[in-house]
């Protein structure tokens, strides 16, 4: 080897030889059975929660199950029980006016004594209100007290019934004809009066109706103030501060403590109507409508005045749950829908919160443009 030749191998053995990547460390066996262990714990977490995700899911199904089949078995006994209450008031209704026609010598009375059939023919319908002797008051309704209407308070607040000069007068009497001839068919008295949302004129129906019914001959009517949320019946006939109606139907005071005659007046209007106004807010109404404490001030009142109708100025049907609370209360309705501001699917809303079973008597199309009396459907 010569000098040139030892000077490369030199420098061939100084120069590293490059073998490639460095092998990663060995990771200890310890260290892999940890990760492994924390991984198989991860998926059994994973695997319990998701077992117990589904577990809770199934439990909430059954339970939605139960609940909708409580709530099916509750409304087909609430059906039956209102069923069977309607039939009792009913009974209870024409044994009243029985009574009083006995006192007043009508011929029912000839009937009474004389010994009864075994099978009796079906009752013949109800004669309209306008015929036979006119009804004599019964003695609590001498007892209550008398207010005085102003025809310019009326007049400012839409009563159109009261000195007849808007032709859309006529409307409220066709509507006050057909719902008594409903009522006498059926030998039903209470009356609700709604509408599905506010600002559709529910209480300004109910006053011109009532105004209207004032002036039937033989129809004695109350018109109640149940909405208890907003009371305003009492402003539209100018009354102040006539006190609480949740107290009556609380049994609080007496009916006939509360209602209140319509006395000598410039308008007209018949002195056989009475009103149970309101003034003071509840803020439990829809509980107070559906307690037994309602249901039995109610019957109290029909027993002792004996009206031959019953309105209700209930709140809007869509608001709250004060209409559905109450519907045990009443026989039919009468639904005020606002121009340009009810919907069709607000009314249809309205029908399913009441039921099919629920007789609508009547609906009052309220604030159409150019409206006339064809406006006013029944």
């Amino acid at each position: 080897m010569n000098m040139v030749e030892r000077r490369k191998f030199r420098r061939r053995k100084r120069t590293p030889v490059d073998d490639g990547p460095e092998d990663p460390p060995i990771e200890p066996l310890e260290s892999r059975d940890r990760r492994l262990e924390r991984r198989r714990a991860e998926d059994q977490a994973a695997l319990a929660e998701e077992t117990a995700h589904a577990a809770e899911e199934a439990a909430r199904r059954s339970a939605e199950e139960e609940a909708r089949q409580r709530a099916a078995e509750e409304a087909r006994r609430d059906a039956e029980a209102r069923e069977e209450a309607r039939r009792q008031a009913a009974a209870k209704r024409e044994e009243i006016r029985a009574r009083l026609r006995v006192h007043e010598g009508d011929k029912v009375s000839t009937l009474a004594s004389s010994p009864a059939p075994e099978a009796r023919p079906e009752p013949a319908p109800r004669r309209p209100f306008s015929d036979g002797p006119v009804r004599r008051p019964t003695p609590l309704w001498h007892r209550l007290q008398e207010f005085t209407v102003n025809p310019r308070h009326l007049e400012r607040h839409r009563i159109i019934t009261a000195e007849r000069q808007d032709p859309a007068h006529a409307a409220f009497d066709v509507l006050r004809t057909r719902l008594l001839q409903a009522l006498a068919e059926r030998g039903w008295t209470r009356v609700a009066i709604t509408s599905p949302t506010k600002d559709c004129g529910k209480t300004f129906t109910a006053a011109n109706l009532a105004i209207s019914l004032s002036r039937q001959q033989n129809c004695r009517t109350l018109l109640l103030d149940c909405d208890l949320r907003r009371p305003s019946l009492h402003k539209v006939l100018g009354v102040k501060n006539p006190g609480s109606m949740g107290d009556v139907l609380r049994g609080l005071v007496a009916p006939e403590d509360h209602l209140i005659r319509m006395g000598e007046n410039e308008i007209h209007a018949g002195r056989n109507i009475a009103f149970g106004f309101n003034s003071t807010v509840e803020p439990y109404a829809s509980e107070l409508l559906q307690a037994p404490q309602t249901r039995s001030a109610l019957r109290r009142i029909e027993e002792e005045f004996a009206p031959d109708v019953m309105l209700f100025d209930l709140p809007p049907a869509l608001y709250y749950d004060d209409v559905m609370a109450f519907r045990s209360q009443f026989d039919g309705v009468i639904l005020v829908l606002g121009g340009g501001i009810t919907t069709e699917k607000e009314v249809l809303e309205v029908q399913r919160r009441l039921g099919e079973d629920v007789p609508l008597l009547g609906t009052v199309l309220n604030k159409a443009e150019d409206s006339k009396v064809r406006d006013y459907t029944y």
